[in-house]
């Protein structure tokens, strides 16, 4: 008898699904009816990586030194959201949650606690990213996103980049900016076959 297939050991720490357009409460799940969940392999299409690491130890943690110099991600530092730990909490949750995109990658590994990075599909429909403890994304420079706590109120982060950190946000709509043309360039075809479809057609 054939075992089932492998899990994917970061599902247990990163998961994805479509958002439904209700205007509820944006730490709410946002599931459809019936749910759409993503694969990491689908999320790994529109550029998105991701890794489980050991939370507990990120300090020795070999692998998370091997990601860190295999990419160039020469700092480091934490951020903690949460209204305990962060100053002007609900005016920055506010602002992390308008749609922006940036000009490097934005690199998040959650240490503790949990949250959803909200990204955009080559449709433009939002795809809702929650990740977990031990659980480390990438967004790739030039895709349009979001952050937002979820229920529980509370992540600590580790916030990698490659040089000194620049953490400007270009509010959408910046489509003229270098970085959403390559990205759009890199990312915004579907391959069908060997011929390329363009997402906006």
């Amino acid at each position: 008898m054939v075992g089932a297939p492998e899990k994917d050991p970061r599902e247990e720490v990163i998961q994805a699904w479509y958002m439904d357009d209700s205007d509820e409460d944006q730490r709410l799940p946002h599931h459809r009816e019936p749910k759409q969940f993503l694969s990491l392999e689908q999320l790994a299409e529109l550029g998105v990586l991701s890794w489980r690491l050991d939370a507990d130890n990120y300090e020795t943690d070999e692998e998370l030194k091997k990601i860190r110099e295999e990419r160039g991600y020469s700092y480091m530092d934490f951020c903690e959201v949460c209204p305990e730990k962060l100053p002007n909490y609900e005016e920055k949750i506010k602002n992390f949650f308008e749609e922006h995109l940036h000009t490097d990658e934005e690199i998040r590994y959650c240490v503790a606690g949990s949250g959803y990075f909200d990204v955009r599909d080559r449709n433009d429909q939002w795809i809702r990213v929650w990740v977990k403890k031990g659980g480390m994304i990438v967004l790739p420079a030039g895709i349009y996103h979001r952050f937002t706590l979820d229920s529980d109120n509370y992540i600590k982060a580790m916030r990698l980049f490659v040089g000194d950190p620049i953490w400007t946000p270009f509010n959408r709509p910046h489509d003229h900016l270098p970085a959403r043309k390559e990205y759009l360039e890199t990312f915004g075809k579907t391959q069908v076959g060997n011929h390329a479809v363009d997402a906006a057609a």
